[in-house]
């Protein structure tokens, strides 16, 4: 580890300050917030190679969740760092379309086979509120039903009236937002029933669905006149490269994508049947939507960007080789909270390639103050750890000095429990929920 001998988190923390001064919340993104890690080690990122970044100090740290699980085959890929390269040297963005538009295009509905037309956007918020837009326009119906169970959809007002932070959201527009339960047909059909003829569309991330769940979930909606929307920024790629539809054999009306589609860079995708994606088009006689028109939607290099990536999961068999990573990696951190005597407490979940934590108090509840602790070891060990996302360049090796390092950090754990009381090993205030109603 680097840094200055009397503060060796001096740059990060001069960093964050002035981001503090400048940016609302020290971020551009709220999940990558100070409050979101420890007080005293917040590391500000200066480079990252592979599945490694190093903070401004010169501390080198192995990284999970990258880029909120967008940077799926490792920072700097080669491959598509020279796709970028090639491209942008020939101009990012004209005042007509570009020819790797139409390419990218079809590379794209190439790998996600039920889709029949594509528009691209640079983030995931654009495309999912396109989805709701063309949804409403469809059906002429105005109540978007999202599921309660998944954490996130969107920047805009459909959305976040929906959660713990809706100030300046009016309350008309909150109320046209329900929710239902993930796996839980009966309780989506009451729902359904209930609003009649009022809801547009059902919205949810395909998960890990019971057998039958969401083909069922597709034929209610429908036998109530609403469309079906999957939210695939995370199971797109992650999943499969079609995206938890092509796994799961499920074709939703539409679907949103981004994230790991570029490796990092900005595109994101919104996909879905050709008689509706054509409403946001020149070809019909229906009433147009304005679905998608974003002056930078289309830069040539995002898209040269996705591309790369495409080809490299077409060629290699990177959703195996996550979930293999993963699985070490789960078996590694269970086997050592095991031993240490914390796996109630200290627990992993998820999908191999989509893995993530909890941190449970002595009474087996959610605590952000163990959260804090254990992430703050990590951090100390060399971990940056939000989650334990990995990426396609995370090594063997990389895995085995993770569980060294939560081994540690699990033994500093089970100290707090024995404890009754986490605050020793917090280094000062507590990590914060991303939603909540005050700072």
């Amino acid at each position: 580890m680097s840094g200055d001998a009397q503060d060796p988190y001096a740059r990060s923390r001069a960093a964050a300050a002035r981001l503090a001064e400048l940016v609302p919340g020290g971020a551009h993104t709220y999940a990558k917030g100070p409050d979101q890690y420890p007080a005293d080690i917040a590391p500000i990122i200066a480079r990252g190679a592979g599945a490694h970044v190093w903070d401004l100090d010169g501390h080198e740290y192995i990284e999970y969740g990258s880029g909120l699980r967008s940077v799926i085959l490792g920072h700097a890929h080669p491959l598509v760092v020279d796709a970028v390269r090639r491209q942008v040297g020939l101009g990012a963005n004209f005042t007509r379309p570009a020819g790797i538009e139409a390419d990218a295009a079809e590379r794209f509905l190439t790998s996600v086979p039920g889709a029949e037309m594509v528009k691209f956007a640079k983030n995931g918020s654009d495309v999912t509120t396109a989805a709701v837009r063309l949804a409403r326009a469809h059906t002429g119906r105005d109540l978007v039903a999202i599921c309660a169970d998944h954490p996130f959809f969107s920047v805009d007002d459909w959305f976040i009236g929906a959660t713990a932070m809706p100030a300046g959201i009016p309350s008309a527009v909150r109320e046209l937002t329900v929710t239902f339960p993930y796996g839980d047909l009966d309780a989506t059909r009451r729902l359904l029933q209930e609003h009649g003829d009022r809801i547009a569309c059902l919205v949810l991330e395909a998960g890990e669905p019971a057998p039958g769940y969401l083909s069922a979930l597709r034929d209610l909606a429908h036998a109530h006149g609403a469309l079906l929307i999957f939210d695939e920024m995370i199971t797109g790629l992650r999943w499969h490269a079609g995206g938890a539809q092509t796994l799961f054999g499920v074709t939703p009306d539409l679907s949103a994508f981004g994230k790991a589609i570029g490796n990092g860079f900005a595109v994101s995708a919104l996909a879905g049947r050709r008689d509706l994606m054509q409403r946001g088009g020149l070809d019909h006689d229906a009433e147009r939507v304005f679905l998608l028109s974003t002056t930078h939607g289309a830069e040539t290099h995002a898209l040269a960007a996705m591309i790369a990536v495409l080809d490299v999961f077409e060629r290699e068999d990177v959703v195996a080789r996550l979930h293999a990573t993963g699985a070490e990696l789960a078996e590694g951190v269970r086997a050592v909270a095991d031993a240490a005597g914390v796996s109630d407490h200290l627990v992993v979940r998820g999908r191999d390639s989509n893995l993530v934590f909890a941190t449970l108090d002595g009474e087996g509840r959610p605590s952000q103050e163990y959260r804090t602790l254990f992430m703050r070891q990590l951090l100390l060990g060399g971990v940056l750890a939000p989650s334990l996302v990995v990426s396609d360049a995370t090594s063997a090796a990389d895995v085995r000095r993770t569980v060294e390092v939560v081994a540690d950090a699990a033994v500093v754990y089970r100290k707090a429990l024995e404890a009754g009381d986490p605050t020793p090993w917090m280094g000062g205030r507590s990590i914060r929920p991303v939603f909540r109603t005050y700072a």
